[in-house]
């Protein structure tokens, strides 16, 4: 029998850590065939999503694919997400969460992992997340 990923089940306890404590979670997506998700939002070849329960109808964590409907720009657009696209899961406003090494897409050179330590380059605001009070 061949060993599970320990990937998607890592994926669900971050999220569910970032919901039970009021944070945000974000995941970072290598975009490449299989990948549903609105084009327009990627950005050299990556698209930052936010999956919290506010953000998402109908969120599926499964152990093969991440499924959900959200909007963008107010239009409902459905994503599907394979779990060997997921590079990361983090709290927008920590940027505390776990980066995964990518995975070569078939036919191609993977690029060099993100370190483990610190949030993906690419976030929604263009920089490290950060909370900002607004009078």
């Amino acid at each position: 029998m061949a060993e599970k990923s320990t990937k998607p089940y890592l994926i669900r306890a971050i999220h569910e850590w970032c919901s039970d404590s009021g944070l945000t979670p974000y995941i970072t997506v290598q975009v490449a065939e299989g990948v549903r998700v609105p084009m327009e939002y990627v950005k050299n070849g990556e698209i930052v999503l936010n999956v919290g329960n506010d953000a998402t109808h109908r969120l599926t964590i499964g152990n093969d694919l991440i499924q959900f409907s959200a909007r963008f720009n107010g239009v409902s657009r459905e994503c599907s997400v394979p779990l060997e696209a997921v590079t990361g899961i983090f709290a927008k406003e920590n940027g505390q969460g776990l980066f995964f090494p990518r995975e070569a897409a078939s036919g191609s050179a993977s690029a060099s992992p993100p370190p483990e330590t610190t949030p993906p380059a690419t976030t929604p605001n263009g920089g490290k997340p950060k909370l900002q009070v607004i009078k």
